[in-house]
């Protein structure tokens, strides 16, 4: 995250009296909110065009990371430095344009999951060599850095390291892995006509805000 989109998140979330969560990653919840026994994430996002760009390599994560989300898109001068006005979208409000992205992609998954599937035993002795047991070092050669430390010794089935079945599941999960990388979209915009449809904020925000969500609740 760029300093200025930082600097532009802490704005939004002091205007909208939200909470930072704890322990809050980069990939994680922008901001949050609890209100009436509910607890609400929300998707920060500004821009100084019409649309709003979203995530490199966009893809599944994303979509399910994203269902149940609350957003808030801050709209800025040219300069960045003076926010205009902003809109909130409820996850319903969201659901069509995710939904879009997500019918796009979906054939791409499907075939890595079928492609995946189709790495054999033989597939495995070919790239990797025929072995009783595979090391670590052995399944970091495929998965790299795809398993954390931890994850790669809870796949161990051995004292040693892997059987030969392990280590086909770690080379099918690589497989499926490379194939839906390249399924990812590059940035997806959500477009002026789709943030028009909504509702527009500009004063006494934190009332607001939290009346648009009560709203969102009900429906």
């Amino acid at each position: 995250m760029s300093v200025q989109d930082d600097r532009r998140e802490e704005e939004q979330i002091e205007l909208f009296d939200l909470k930072r969560p704890t322990g809050r990653s980069r990939d994680g919840t922008d901001a949050e909110l609890d209100i009436d026994g509910h607890h609400i994430e929300f998707e920060l996002k500004s821009t100084t065009k019409g649309s709003v760009t979203t995530v490199r390599d966009f893809g599944m994560n994303h979509i399910n990371k994203w269902a149940d989300k609350h957003w808030i898109f801050g709209f800025y001068t040219k300069s960045g430095k003076a926010l205009m006005y902003t809109r909130y979208a409820s996850p319903k409000m969201m659901s069509a344009w995710i939904n879009e992205k997500r019918d796009y992609i979906s054939l791409d998954y499907a075939l890595a999951d079928i492609a995946s599937k189709m790495v054999d035993i033989d597939d495995l002795k070919r790239l990797c060599g025929d072995k009783s047991v595979y090391s670590i070092e052995d399944a970091k050669k495929v998965h790299k850095k795809q398993f954390s430390q931890a994850q790669y010794k809870e796949f161990h089935d051995s004292e040693k390291g892997y059987s030969p079945g392990r280590m086909l599941e770690i080379l099918q999960l690589r497989c499926k892995y490379v194939i839906e990388r390249g399924s990812t979209l590059n940035n997806p915009h959500i477009p002026k006509q789709v943030l028009e449809t909504f509702p527009k904020i500009t004063a006494d925000h934190p009332a607001e805000l939290r009346k648009l969500i009560r709203q969102s609740l009900k429906t």
